[in-house]
C-alpha cells in the first residue's frame, strides 16, 4: 500500500518534524552546555553568559579533577556497583520470573499478588534502614545492591515475556534429556535476549545513579559512588578535591562541577548504544500479555 501524501498530510508531517526537532534540542542543549563550560577557560566562564561552544578552550578543569585519585576511586565504586548489582538483579529476577511464568505452578497467583502488593505499598524508610542495619550491611557496598535485588515491575515484565515462549520448545528440550535448568539456560534465556537487555539497562542506570541509599547507608567516603561525590562537589563549590598547588586562576568552581558531571555521565552513555536495539523491543514484548 502506497502512502499518498496529500497537502494535509505534508503539513502534519512538517509539524511532527518541528516538534521532534524542538524536543531533541531541548534534550541535547543542556549536555552541550555542560560540555562547553567544562572545556572553557576559567576567566572566560567568570565573565558570565550562556556558552554552547567554548570561546577559549581549556582543559584546566579536567587536569584539576584528575590531579587526585578521589574521582577515580568513586568511579570504580560506581562501576563495581553497576556491574555486580546488575548481575544480582538479573539473576534473582530470572530465577523468580521463570517459575511464575508456568501456569501449573501451585500458589502462583498468590505469589504474583504479593509481588504486585509491593509495587503499591512499602515498609517505609525507617523500617528499611533497620532491616539493612540488622543484617549488618551498613557501610558496605552490599547495602546498595542486596535491598534492591529484585524490581517488582521488571519481574512482571520478564514473567510476561517468558510466558510468550512456546511450551513446545521446552517440551522438546526435555524430551532430549534437559532438566529445568538446562531448558532455562539453553532455550529460554537465548530467546529472551531483548528482554534481558532492556532489564539490564533499567537496572544498570538505577545502580549508576545510586545516591540516596549511599548517603543513607555509607559513612566511609572511600566507598562513596560517583553520584555522592558529585553532590559534595556541587554543595561545596570551593572544595579543593584536587591539587591545591595549581594556580588559582586555573580553578573555576563552575568548570570543575561541569567536568565532574561529564566524567560521571559518559560511561553510562557509552553503554546505551550497545543495548538500544534490544531496548524498545524487549520492553514492549514483556508488557503486552498478563
Amino acid at each position: 500500500m502506497v502512502y499518498d501524501k496529500t497537502a494535509g498530510n505534508r503539513i502534519i508531517d512538517g509539524i511532527i518534524y518541528i516538534v521532534l526537532t524542538f524536543t531533541a534540542l531541548v534534550c541535547v542543549l543542556p549536555f552541550l552546555y555542560v560540555l562547553a563550560v567544562s572545556l572553557t577557560s576559567p576567566h572566560e566562564v567568570a565573565k558570565g553568559g550562556i556558552l554552547l561552544f567554548p570561546k577559549e578552550w581549556s582543559f584546566a578543569a579536567y587536569r584539576y579533577i584528575f590531579s587526585t585519585n578521589t574521582l577515580v576511586k568513586s568511579m570504580l565504586v560506581s562501576i563495581y556497583i553497576t556491574v555486580v548489582g546488575t548481575f544480582i538483579n538479573l539473576l534473582f529476577t530470572v530465577l523468580m520470573a521463570y517459575p511464575l511464568s508456568k501456569r501449573h505452578l501451585e500458589g502462583r497467583r498468590i505469589i504474583i499478588l504479593g509481588v504486585l502488593f509491593t509495587m503499591l505499598f512499602g515498609g517505609g524508610l525507617i523500617p528499611t534502614y533497620f532491616v539493612v542495619k540488622n543484617l549488618q550491611l551498613t557501610n558496605t557496598l552490599w547495602s546498595l545492591m542486596i535491598p534492591s535485588a529484585i524490581s517488582a515491575f521488571n519481574l512482571i515484565v520478564l514473567k510476561n515475556f517468558f510466558s510468550q515462549i512456546p511450551d513446545d520448545l521446552e517440551e522438546a528440550a526435555k524430551m532430549d534429556g534437559s532438566n529445568d535448568v538446562g531448558v532455562l539456560s539453553r532455550i529460554v534465556l537465548p530467546l529472551s535476549m531483548p528482554a534481558m537487555a532492556a532489564l539490564a539497562l533499567f537496572y544498570a542506570v538505577a545502580h549508576w545513579n545510586q545516591f540516596f541509599n549511599a548517603v543513607l547507608y555509607i559513612n566511609d567516603n572511600a566507598k562513596w559512588p560517583i553520584q555522592v561525590l558529585m553532590r559534595e562537589i556541587v554543595i561545596m563549590a570551593q572544595s579543593r578535591i584536587g591539587d591545591t598547588s595549581m594556580d588559582e586562576a586555573d580553578i573555576q568552581p563552575l568548570t570543575i562541577r561541569m567536568a565532574v558531571i561529564v566524567f560521571a555521565t559518559l560511561p553510562i552513555l557509552m553503554v546505551y548504544p550497545f543495548l538500544q536495539k534490544h531496548f524498545t523491543k524487549g520492553a514492549l514484548l514483556g508488557s503486552v500479555k498478563g
